[in-house]
């Protein structure tokens, strides 16, 4: 039988949401109207890879609300299980749907991560692209645990309902994890790298790349430094292969 229980899917021990975007976003606005934190994770190839090494990563993973497939590759070995995925949901393109309805619905959002100066530049972009959202706050993510509850305070403050983690994996989901039950906003949610691209520091691959699913092949070409971590995506195949057979 396929690994996987209605509404979803085994991937090598992590547990991955059957959704597409307008399901994940009703999702979302579900989470928001509900109190306490609630967490949304979007593990790709090479975050699936990591987390068979990092136990804390795995339950970080498994223990958020909803789990997104981020990555083709994610997808390509829901096929090889025989119980594809809807689509891959990409956290940068959700971060996109929320923000436009976090300006309808006068949600605030708070944005914590990246280098110092990175996160003002992505807030201000997103105010010319959504001027009636309210921005509750930014933090750069360059801090260690001992720094973390003063950052926690900052946010609590701030009191978001909408909280964009972008700083990166294994960092992002065990940040959320350990704060879940410490952090004022309604949803939490891992974007990596967006702020990134939001303030023009990183450009994305053009849409035709993007609909091929070859949004990795863009950033190995533009960024030669990803190549040895780019090696995880076949080596999570081959492994889901043998996974399956054995």
């Amino acid at each position: 039988m396929p690994p996987h229980i209605t509404d979803k899917i085994d991937i090598l021990g992590i547990l991955l949401d059957r959704v597409d975007y307008e399901k994940a976003s009703q999702r979302v606005m579900e989470f928001l109207e509900t109190p306490g934190a609630k967490i949304v994770v979007t593990p790709n190839a090479e975050i699936i890879m990591a987390a068979q090494k990092d136990e804390r990563l795995k339950a970080a993973i498994n223990g958020a609300d909803l789990s997104l497939p981020d990555g083709i590759g994610v997808v390509l070995a829901s096929k090889l299980l025989g119980c594809p995925l809807e689509e891959r949901t990409t956290g940068f393109d959700l971060m996109m749907r929320l923000l436009k309805m976090a300006e309808e619905r006068g949600y605030s959002v708070f944005l914590l991560g990246a280098k110092p100066g990175v996160a003002e530049e992505a807030a201000r972009n997103i105010k010319k692209r959504f001027p009636g959202i309210k921005i509750a706050g930014t933090h750069h993510g360059y801090f260690d645990e001992a720094g973390e509850e003063k950052v926690v305070g900052i946010i609590n403050e701030a009191r978001p309902d909408l909280l964009f983690v972008a700083m990166g994996a294994p960092k992002q989901e065990l940040f959320m994890a350990r704060n879940r039950d410490k952090l004022n906003c309604r949803v939490a949610m891992g974007v990596g790298g967006s702020l990134d691209v939001l303030s023009g520091k990183v450009r994305r691959a053009p849409v035709l790349m993007q609909k091929a699913g070859l949004e990795w092949l863009y950033r190995l070409l533009t960024q030669p430094s990803r190549f040895r971590r780019m090696g995880a995506l076949p080596m999570f195949l081959v492994k889901v292969i043998f996974n399956r057979r054995k």
